[in-house]
């Protein structure tokens, strides 16, 4: 039997199941009822197709990038992959990284300082939503008898939306995970699937109000309000009306300003909600083939907590556990050392998740893994005597640069900076490692950092440097733009720097540009070399790119991760070439 076959099937048992919910069992599907299911299935078919697209546009990459890699060990000018393929550039420029219209993309619209109303998505994720958007209204609607009574287009119309917006609830479930598959499959960033998750939140609110209207408004015209009195008396509505509430409520809270200005509150009344509505949905689903559609959600929902769990076990457990140390640094800021009791082995991209129960109770909060070192354990009671009992002794530690925010690193900062010496110890447990990000194809690599951002910037920048010093990467030119406030910012990283530093063939490679916005004086502006330069005022973003795209070896990659306004600078400044050279943008962020 066909693929195609067999899904006809299912969606004729499926609707032969709700009519005999519906009917008692005494008549057969009708052809409203195999609709119902065949949209539902063609809903499904839609993002199975998008995600094969982007699987293989993955794939395509990921081999392109190792042919390329292994093509330029030990080629020095790389000529060949510095020239763009112009049907590739074009689609980048006004489709993949273009933003909706001229240049906002990732800078946040403020009402105010406090007031944050988010960011724009791109002019291709625009495109999907509303194309999207659009189809899920055409099913809504389409061969519906709009000329019928009242009572009968509301039941038929009622069961369509109450259909697919379960359908859709397995997209928003997948998409919230921190764990969700298609994130290291399809490597497009958690940042975007959760936009999407708020995208598919509301898509499946607004067609759960449909459902809820056409149950409501032809049963006031025929009987009038009083009607409630004793329809609500039923199980099914008594559990589709929490459903509903459970839902219009999580819609309330979710606007950009809310999350933000409460966030903590905001996620723990959004899981509180989420698991009232899927309860309520389970009893009000019993009993017929929508329900189907609800267990895929409950396990894509099951299964995310179940690998974060396993996770947290894994790292943490044994070993003397997992401890934080956390030092204060200048510019209301720390670094926060953890002894993982099993680390990983760690990757440039890397993030994490911390938990510190002494500061933050049950709650978590990601953060870029900027730096990662071996230790030898002197405190072993035992002298080595071979290879074997040296590898058991040697310990990694992981750090982050946290910078002092309100909430939860409010609370860590204060509590550091009132522990003797600026260091505060505490038992954590970390969760990850979450998402990598490997740049050893591309000849030239820029990378832009503002702030905090630098922390997601430092491991290429050790990478990098290492792989050229050993023959493994295709760089050849390296360049750092790091913005800072303060020359006192440089004091996050010094350490990590120093060794950055001192590597071997490390200026063959490696330009550091330093750009202080808030010098206190002139005297703070020194370059201490000709590779590593600092300058007063913000960066010409454009002309700095233009310079290394002028005289680019192979491939180029511009990254970036700070302020929202730097990124769309720098977005700008790279599109503006896709098609004078081989460049690709990467832009790192995490918006919430």
């Amino acid at each position: 039997m066909s693929s195609r076959s067999a899904l006809g099937w299912t969606a004729l048992a499926a609707a032969a199941q709700l009519a005999s919910a519906q009917d008692g069992g005494s008549s057969g599907p009708t052809p409203y009822d195999i609709e119902d299911s065949n949209l539902a299935m063609w809903l499904g078919i839609i993002l199975a197709a998008t995600v094969g697209l982007l699987l293989f546009w993955r794939v395509y990459k990921s081999i392109k990038e190792y042919l390329r890699t292994i093509s330029c060990l030990n080629n020095d000018t790389q000529r060949f992959f510095a020239v763009p393929n112009m049907t590739v550039a074009k689609l980048k420029r006004y489709v993949f990284d273009a933003p909706i219209f001229r240049k906002r993309h990732n800078r946040e619209f403020m009402l105010s300082r406090a007031v944050n109303m988010g960011t724009l998505p791109n002019r291709l994720q625009t495109f999907f939503m509303l194309g999207y958007f659009a189809v899920n209204v055409a099913f809504c609607v389409i061969d519906l008898p709009w000329s019928a009574k009242e009572a009968e287009i509301g039941s038929l119309f009622r069961n369509r939306t109450g259909t697919l917006s379960v359908m859709n609830m397995i997209p928003l479930f997948i998409m919230a995970g921190r764990s969700n598959p298609l994130i290291g499959l399809l490597q497009i960033p958690f940042d975007t699937f959760n936009m999407y998750h708020r995208f598919f939140g509301r898509v499946v609110v607004l067609e759960g109000i449909a459902h809820s209207l056409g149950y409501v408004i032809p049963k006031v015209q025929a009987s009038g309000w009083s009607v409630f009195n004793k329809a609500i008396e039923d199980p099914m509505i008594q559990t589709g009306t929490v459903a509903g509430l459970a839902f219009l409520l999580i819609l309330l809270q979710s606007p950009s300003p809310i999350r933000h200005a409460f966030y903590e509150t905001f996620l723990h009344l959004h899981i509180a909600l989420i698991i009232a509505s899927v309860v309520a949905l389970w009893y009000h689903l019993e009993g017929t083939p929508q329900m189907n559609l609800l267990y895929p959600v409950i396990a894509a929902w099951a299964i995310d907590r179940a690998v974060r769990f396993i996770t947290l076990v894994r790292r943490n457990v044994g070993h003397g556990g997992t401890k934080a140390e956390v030092d204060v640094l200048p510019g209301e800021a720390m670094k926060v050392t953890l002894h993982i009791a099993r680390p990983w082995r760690f990757q440039p991209g890397q993030h994490a998740y911390l938990y510190m129960p002494s500061v933050g109770l049950w709650t978590s909060h990601p953060f870029s893994l900027a730096w990662s070192d071996e230790e030898t354990d002197l405190s072993a009671e035992k002298l080595p005597m071979s290879s074997d009992d040296l590898l058991r002794l040697r310990k990694t530690s992981m750090s982050f640069i946290i910078r002092r925010r309100t909430g939860f690193t409010e609370r860590l900062y204060n509590k550091a900076n009132a522990s003797p010496n600026g260091k505060y110890i505490a038992s954590a447990f970390v969760e990850g490692p979450y998402g990598a990000q490997s740049l050893r194809s591309y000849g030239t690599v820029m990378l832009f950092a503002a702030g905090i951002g630098i922390t997601h910037q430092v491991p290429h920048v050790r990478d990098l440097v290492a792989g050229h010093a050993n023959g493994t990467v295709a760089t050849r030119k390296l360049v750092l733009v790091w913005i800072i406030q303060s020359p006192e910012h440089l004091e996050w990283i010094r350490p990590w720097m120093t060794q950055i530093l001192s590597m071997e063939r490390r200026r063959e490679i490696l330009k550091i540009l330093l750009f202080v916005t808030r010098p206190r004086s002139t005297k703070e502006i020194h370059s201490p070399s000709s590779s590593v330069q600092m300058f007063p005022g913000k960066p010409n973003v454009e002309a700095l790119v233009a310079a290394e795209q002028e005289a680019q070896v192979g491939a180029m990659a511009v990254t970036v991760c700070g302020t929202g306004s730097l990124s769309d600078d720098v977005r700008r400044a790279a599109r503006v070439r896709y098609e004078r050279g081989n460049v690709d943008y990467i832009e790192n962020a995490f918006t919430w």
